[in-house]
């Protein structure tokens, strides 16, 4: 019995497959003389066997059918038709010969009709040159839809369609028209198909047709938002009333300014210190809680950053002084700050560039960057130097703490980082990779205040000829080349941060072998700020009160933004550190980051990192090293507080001595 059913379900399984078999077969051209080999459309090769698979074939190009031996040619006039299927009318064909006669090409008489179904007739009147026989066979195929093209775009009543950036669109009573060479189907006029969005948000829209039905009409539902980069997108999948395609349409457009400020209008002076007080939380309300060190940024952790520290040490001394916390709340911050940078770290007496805020510990800025940071030492010895000079030395809290800092000072090693006592300073030493990341501190850029501070040390100073070797490359630091009228003694136009670390307690009205640095900070500024109207590629929003660019984050990750490496990107602290520079300009890009973008730049700690309008993007962070110079400079440019205190001490005086600064 196992072997009768073994036998029965074989018979029927192979029973199964001739079947299968017989009616694929009865699908295929019939057998006879002549073969059909291939079909095809142009470069479109139709399926012989399963019709339904032939939607694609073009409208313009030639039938080419190949057979397996040359052809009678004068049978194929007369052998070979194409029918439309929904009218039978025969459409005029033209035949050529290829491939030795096996393969004929059919030509119709004109561009076929878009998607249309045909059928190519083949009959078996069809002979082969040596009398071979056809059976006669036929292959149905349609052509491709016509092609969907958006002709015209006008957007408040404006043609934009060849537009390359369609700005100062209007927030209320806006409409956008998109014709078409075909009419659209009412159905599709929906936002299934048509979008407007800005930062993924879609805008509610009511739609509307016109001109034979060619041209949509889209009116937003709401006001649009202002200085916003908004774009209309149409889906492929929107098809005209004959079924025409298209491939997809998108235009970007960017809106214009609210008239209506974001925020109410108050005095010149009464922003400035608002801008001060909102920027202070991040040190104050954001510090570290076991060392009271300042984040590397809002979302650190426990990273704490050296120079950021720096700067916000000398950002509590405004904090004091503009009533924003006592003086007894800010010593006692100071006292936690210098009891962790006793146990913390140290390499050669410096400070790494991140530290753990709860252990002291270094965390590695990368893989050979585990150790000592000099230049990030400088920032934060320079906010210690004018704190220092901030306390009273009868105050027996403060005397102590004078005592502390001065300690600390006098153990930084900055004659060792010559490494091996060259002429010239070396940003990192590492324990574990000693000098492996080789960067030797040469010219000018933002580490001025490094060779000052070791020029100015008492236990560890270098001489003027480090200075002279290193920072002034023996005379080669000078260009003093012009930049939209504006000559810089040194370097070409720079990050902006160039002009502000250094700088935030030197006072830079002095001179040396090199450049008058007050000239050159303000040249700086001016320039910078000339590219921005200038604005030569033509980012959308820079002008006379939109500009500022330095290091910062961007909408790709982070970047040292400048005139040269320009991404469109606009850096508040660029301007707003730049004040004693340029008092008007600043003030005019205080008031537009505050009033007119204000709504998505003002944030708990005062101005967002950076922003981009024409990429329709504002960063959501804070870092240190932007935020506590926007703090120390306007306050510079208000009372020269920060300046007066370092500039009061007497191993700086020492080292303008030393250098031959002339003030």
């Amino acid at each position: 019995m196992a072997v009768f059913k073994s036998y029965f379900f074989l018979f029927l399984g192979y029973s199964i497959l001739l079947l299968v078999g017989c009616d694929d077969e009865s699908n295929k051209p019939p057998a006879g003389n002549l073969q059909l080999s291939v079909v095809r459309v142009g470069s479109y090769t139709l399926n012989l066997t399963d019709f339904t698979k032939n939607n694609g074939a073009p409208t313009d190009k030639p039938i080419v059918a190949t057979f397996s031996a040359a052809l009678n040619e004068t049978a194929v006039e007369n052998s070979v038709q194409l029918k439309r299927l929904s009218s039978g009318e025969n459409v005029p064909l033209s035949f050529s010969f290829l491939d030795e006669g096996k393969t004929l090409s059919a030509q119709p008489g004109s561009n076929l009709i878009p998607n249309e179904e045909y059928d190519l007739i083949i009959s078996d009147e069809l002979k082969g040159s040596n009398e071979e026989t056809f059976a006669g066979y036929h292959i149905e195929f349609t052509t491709v839809p016509d092609v969907l093209t958006v002709t015209s775009l006008k957007i408040a009543s404006v043609e934009v369609l060849s537009v390359n950036q369609v700005t100062d669109i209007p927030l209320e009573d806006l409409t956008l028209e998109v014709t078409f060479d075909h009419p659209v189907t009412s159905s599709f006029t929906t936002t299934q198909y048509f979008a407007v969005v800005t930062q993924g948000v879609p805008v509610p829209l009511t739609f509307s047709q016109s001109n034979e039905n060619k041209t949509v009409i889209i009116t937003p539902n709401e006001k649009l938002k202002d200085l916003s980069k908004y774009q209309l997108s149409i889906s492929g999948d929107l098809r005209g009333a004959e079924g025409e395609v298209l491939q997809s349409f998108s235009k970007i457009f960017y809106t214009i300014p609210d008239e209506e400020p974001d925020f109410p209008l108050i005095s010149d002076d009464a922003l400035l210190t608002m801008v001060q007080q909102q920027t202070f939380k991040y040190f104050w309300d954001f510090e570290h809680p076991t060392s009271g060190m300042a984040r590397e940024r809002n979302t650190s952790g426990n990273t704490v950053t050296s120079g950021g520290s720096g700067f916000g040490i000398m950002s509590i001394i405004v904090g004091i002084e503009r009533n924003f916390i006592g003086r007894n709340e800010g010593i006692q911050r100071m006292t936690k700050i210098v009891s962790f940078l006793e146990k913390a770290d140290r390499f050669h007496g410096a400070w790494s560039h991140w530290i753990d805020g709860n252990t002291g510990k270094v965390i590695p800025f990368d893989t050979q960057d585990n150790g000592g940071d000099l230049v990030e030492t400088s920032f934060l010895v320079q906010g210690l130097l004018t704190f220092r000079q901030y306390l009273e030395p009868t105050d027996t809290v403060g005397n102590n703490l004078i005592n502390r800092i001065t300690a600390l000072w006098k153990t930084v090693e900055w004659d060792w980082y010559r490494k091996n006592n060259e002429e010239v300073l070396y940003w990192h030493w590492s324990p574990n990779f000693n000098w492996a990341k080789n960067f030797p501190l040469y010219g000018y850029f933002e580490e001025q205040i490094t060779y000052f501070l070791a020029a100015a040390s008492p236990t560890h100073n270098i001489s003027k000829s480090v200075y002279a070797n290193g920072f002034g490359r023996n005379g080669a630091i000078k260009t003093g080349d012009t930049y939209y009228g504006y000559t810089l003694p040194l370097g070409s136009p720079s990050p902006l941060f160039w002009v502000h670390y250094s700088y935030l307690g030197l006072n830079p009205n002095f001179t040396d072998d090199y450049a008058d640095y007050w000239e050159q900070n303000v040249n700086a500024s001016l320039i910078n700020h000339a590219y921005c109207v200038a604005n030569p590629k033509h980012f959308v929003g820079y002008s006379d009160s939109c500009w500022g660019l330095t290091a910062s984050d961007n909408h790709i990750s982070y970047d040292a933004h400048s005139p040269a490496n320009d991404l469109g990107v606009i850096t508040p602290t660029a301007a707003l550190s730049s004040f004693p520079y340029t008092p008007v300009q600043s003030m005019k890009a205080l008031k537009f980051f505050y009033y007119t973008v204000g709504d998505r730049l003002w944030g708990p700690y005062g101005f967002y990192d950076a922003f981009n309008l024409t990429e329709g993007w504002t960063a959501s962070s804070y870092l240190a090293i932007d935020q506590g110079p926007i703090i120390v400079m306007i306050e510079n440019y208000r009372t020269g507080l920060l300046w007066d205190l370092f500039m009061s001490a007497p191993e700086v005086q020492q080292a303008i001595t030393e250098l031959d600064f002339t003030y």
